[in-house]
């Protein structure tokens, strides 16, 4: 998987997250931001910066039942987001065997 795909990825489940009610305060919480934080970077002309990205995956990628909500929404394979993860944090080449 290329970054930009990556990116596109993680900026998805980022708008799926901001989709979910229950979710969304959760992630807040444990992130330690805020709605005008996370309003702050989606405004930028830039986007998101790829720490809040992987903070977005970090936390769908933590409970199997998110993140197959989240893939089903984005009509995604399951291992997606992990993939997306990985080319983001720079270890998609890893390999521990």
């Amino acid at each position: 998987m290329k970054l930009a795909r990556a990116e596109e990825i993680a900026l998805a489940a980022l708008d799926w997250l901001c989709g979910q009610d229950t979710l969304l305060p959760v992630f807040l919480a444990a992130s330690g931001a805020d709605a005008q934080d996370l309003r702050a970077q989606l405004e930028t002309a830039t986007g998101p910066d790829e720490s809040l990205l992987m903070a977005v995956l970090d936390f769908i990628l933590m409970r199997d039942d998110t993140v197959m909500d989240c893939c089903r929404a984005q009509d995604l394979p399951f291992d997606q987001l992990a993939v997306a993860h990985a080319v983001l944090a720079g270890t998609a080449q890893m390999h521990w065997t």
